[in-house]
């Protein structure tokens, strides 16, 4: 009998402010539909992958990360 694999895995983000975290997130938001699912608390972005395979499970993580490496790049050089 052949099993599927489930891999879960929690991504947290903190920022400095509300007003960064809900830019991050609106920013990730549309393109995470259907792969992550998330939420917004203030400063904290909680982010949950769900995969059945492992190459899965870090592609989209690590999509997740360089996508939010991105805007973060954006952010801090609209504040100089």
């Amino acid at each position: 009998m052949l099993r599927t694999m489930k891999i879960n895995g929690k991504i947290q983000l903190t920022y400095d402010n509300s007003k960064n975290s809900k830019m991050v997130y609106d920013s990730l938001e549309i393109d995470n539909e259907g792969f992550v699912e998330s939420d917004l608390n203030e400063e904290i972005i909680n982010y949950t992958i769900n995969s059945e395979t492992l190459g899965s499970f870090l592609a989209t993580a690590d999509d997740l990360i360089a996508s939010e490496i991105v805007v973060e790049k954006i952010l801090n050089s609209t504040r100089d």
